[in-house]
């Protein structure tokens, strides 16, 4: 397969202060970066698709550095997720392809992060908008971590384009205190606790 084609990327950093609570020192920063690219598979059905993932990974990789880079360094994040947006010359397995060169990409700058990334996909028209699941980085099971991010552009994606997303966040929503396992007793064995 050929080398993505990108058109654009983008970048979003929110930092969060408070959500109705105490307002704190150090806010929650949320973030994502956006890869617009050429669907090549767009238009018609093709069985074997499998292979454009490993030529993802590249590009997966440069967007976890650059994300995690926005927010202050590896050694900051605590969360993660992951997701694709299809337009509609395209079809819900090509944003599949997202799932592993975009989990292990992140995997990879981060280090030792041992959670699977949460995903999901969707097909969609320019504006279409994608909620992204995120989970701590080591255990599925840090309720704290628990939280989404709403991502997308405006002119994407175009019919024959795909949109692909990482997010970041630097630790547990504001004011978590729904209890559960907290981040601080992680074990660390098999990303679940």
């Amino acid at each position: 397969m050929p080398e993505p084609k990108v058109r654009k990327f983008a970048i979003t950093i929110e930092d969060i202060y408070h959500e109705g609570g105490k307002p704190v020192t150090e806010p929650l920063k949320k973030g994502t970066i956006l890869a617009v690219i050429e669907n090549p598979f767009a238009g018609s059905y093709h069985e074997e698709i499998s292979g454009f993932m490993k030529d993802l990974e590249p590009l997966g990789v440069d967007m976890a550095r650059r994300l995690s880079e926005a927010l202050g360094g590896k050694a900051a994040i605590e969360g993660y997720g992951k997701g694709a947006i299809v337009g509609q010359a395209g079809e819900l397995e090509h944003g599949a392809l997202w799932h592993v060169p975009g989990g292990y990409a992140m995997r990879e700058i981060l280090g030792d992060a041992k959670a699977i990334v949460p995903s999901t996909k969707k097909v969609g028209g320019p504006g279409t908008r994608l909620d992204i699941p995120v989970t701590h980085i080591n255990a599925s099971y840090v309720r704290s971590h628990f939280d989404a991010m709403e991502v997308g552009l405006t002119d994407a994606p175009r019919a024959n384009e795909i949109v692909l997303a990482l997010v970041m966040t630097t630790g547990a929503r504001i004011h978590a205190r729904v209890g559960g396992l907290k981040a601080g007793e992680i074990k660390g064995e098999d990303g679940l606790r």
